[in-house]
């Protein structure tokens, strides 16, 4: 189906974690905020974890889409799930000058695990042979955080307050393998590879 190689690259973050420092705080039964920078980002880092081990962005988040040329059979699928919608895309000429896709051209096929991108309509020629196609994403289950899932926002906060009270080298071996009781928080999320 999709034979082009194709990088994600993060755009911007999400405006707001899963977990707020209140439920942290909250969770760890803790009452002063004097810890609350580390805790913010504990809990940036264990999103950023979930999303790598489950393979789902969590809270709405732009990403762009590079590839070489468009898709064999004219479909891609996208390393990024759920995506919400295309926000713009475009692709380079030999001089280097960027053409838009008109946005009727494109259409998010969001019913599929992964989403996929279809080219329903006329697209511009890539006119170089690397990274000539770019296609701008947003990607999460919403803006806010009741949107996502609660495992998926059970896990992230687990995994920050774990961090929080084994400080030290809990986190790169967590890393490595998680823990048995988030990796089955995650494990309905995960994207099963045949």
């Amino acid at each position: 189906m999709n034979t082009a190689r194709m990088t994600p690259l993060a755009i911007s973050p999400p405006a707001i974690e899963p977990v707020s420092l209140a439920q942290a705080r909250d969770f760890l039964r803790l009452d002063a905020t004097d810890e609350d920078e580390l805790l913010g980002m504990l809990v940036t880092a264990s999103r950023l974890m979930v999303e790598a081990a489950s393979g789902r962005m969590l809270i709405d988040q732009s990403w762009r889409l590079v590839l070489d040329r468009w898709p064999v059979g004219g479909e891609l699928r996208l390393p990024l799930s759920p995506v919400q919608r295309i926000i713009a895309a475009r692709v380079y000429d030999a001089a280097g000058n960027a053409q838009i896709v008109a946005a009727s051209s494109l259409v998010l096929i969001k019913g599929m695990d992964p989403p996929v991108i279809a080219v329903s309509g006329s697209v511009p020629i890539p006119g170089r042979e690397r990274e000539a196609v770019e296609i701008d994403v947003v990607a999460g289950f919403g803006a806010t955080p009741d949107l996502v899932p609660s495992p998926l926002r059970q896990a992230v906060l687990r995994l920050a307050c774990r961090w929080f009270e084994q400080r030290g080298d809990v986190a790169s071996r967590d890393a490595a393998q998680l823990p048995a009781e988030i990796a089955a928080l995650l494990a309905p999320f995960r994207r099963l590879k045949l």
